[in-house]
């Protein structure tokens, strides 16, 4: 799994569209091992960015949870606290 994949689902405000592409693009690149595709490969690659990005913005929003929305601030300091812990 890329470390730099977030969740994305039963946030608030909900994920944006900038969030799903950058996740679907992070994705891809782990896949293809492409960080920036070569100019054969860039219309596959940004292909796949498109229908990954679409497959997720079909999960999301079939997605259902009892739990409350979890807040996007709250989750980023929980984050830098364990990066503090693991790092000094």
């Amino acid at each position: 799994m890329c470390r730099n994949i977030k969740t994305l689902f039963n946030f608030e405000p909900p994920a944006t569209d900038e969030e799903i592409h950058a996740s679907a693009l992070q994705f891809v690149r782990k896949l293809s091992g492409f960080n920036k595709p070569s100019a054969a490969n860039k219309a596959a690659f940004d292909r796949a960015v498109h229908d990954v990005a679409h497959a997720a913005h079909h999960l999301l929003a079939s997605l259902h949870t009892q739990a409350p929305a979890r807040d996007r601030a709250v989750e980023a300091e929980k984050a830098r606290e364990r990066s503090r812990t693991r790092f000094g």
